[in-house]
């Protein structure tokens, strides 16, 4: 009779769970506008004023390669748009192929093009993915990814004597990621840009299009940031 009222309790209790638990699970069909509140964004850019320095290099040019160094100001709007400015400089020095052209093998011809000195580009930045990913299983790295349309101006100096400067009107498109660093308001930067410029020749009279790409990597700190949520 003990063990009849037993199983009888224990079987209760065990219906119970069950009811209860369906009823905690099933809570309806999730919209996409939903989303957007499901989960808070641990390193938030909404509002903050982000501030790096990048090293790169300009390596695709056959004829000058160039080391850069520059200055990022991005103020971000929101979590997605933001005003950004890259400012900085650099030195192009000549290639083998360039070296090669003035030797007698090939003419002792020197090619009329400028090296890279300094650019100054301002524009926006759009950020419509923010992610996260396991890194070897041991820590979960938070990153996104952006878009950005920059104009200004890069100057330059040609590389055979008395070729003058050039001061060339310059659009340049930008895809990069943000790294998060944990614990700190810190990321790491890497970013793809390709600065198409318009280069005025004194030596010929002319307009001269050239398109430089450059690979940057770099450091930023968001300052002012709102504090994150869990994620």
């Amino acid at each position: 009779m003990g063990l009849l009222r037993a199983l009888t309790i224990t079987t209760g209790i065990l219906a119970s769970s069950v009811s209860f638990a369906q009823e905690t699970v099933d809570v309806g069909v999730l919209k996409n506008s939903d989303l957007r509140v499901v989960q808070d964004i641990l390193y938030p850019k909404d509002g903050a004023l982000e501030i790096g320095g990048h090293v790169g290099w300009m390596p695709f040019d056959p004829l000058v390669t160039t080391p850069i160094a520059s200055l990022s100001i991005d103020k971000h709007f929101n979590e997605e748009l933001a005003f950004s400015a890259v400012i900085g400089g650099g030195y192009g020095m000549k290639t083998q192929k360039y070296r090669d052209l003035e030797t007698p093998a090939y003419g002792s011809i020197s090619p009329y093009v400028f090296r890279h000195l300094g650019h100054a580009l301002f524009g926006a930045a759009w950020s419509p993915i923010y992610a996260k990913a396991s890194a070897g299983g041991t820590r979960v790295v938070h990153f996104d990814f952006y878009l950005a349309a920059r104009a200004g101006a890069t100057l330059g100096q040609s590389i055979i004597p008395g070729g003058g400067f050039t001061v060339a009107p310059t659009v340049s498109p930008a895809i990069g990621m943000r790294f998060f660093m944990n614990k700190s308001s810190s990321s790491i930067r890497v970013e793809l840009r390709d600065d198409l410029m318009m280069e005025y020749r004194e030596l010929t009279s002319s307009w001269h299009f050239k398109q430089t790409p450059a690979v940057t990597v770099g450091y930023t700190a968001m300052l002012g940031r709102k504090k994150g949520g869990r994620r």
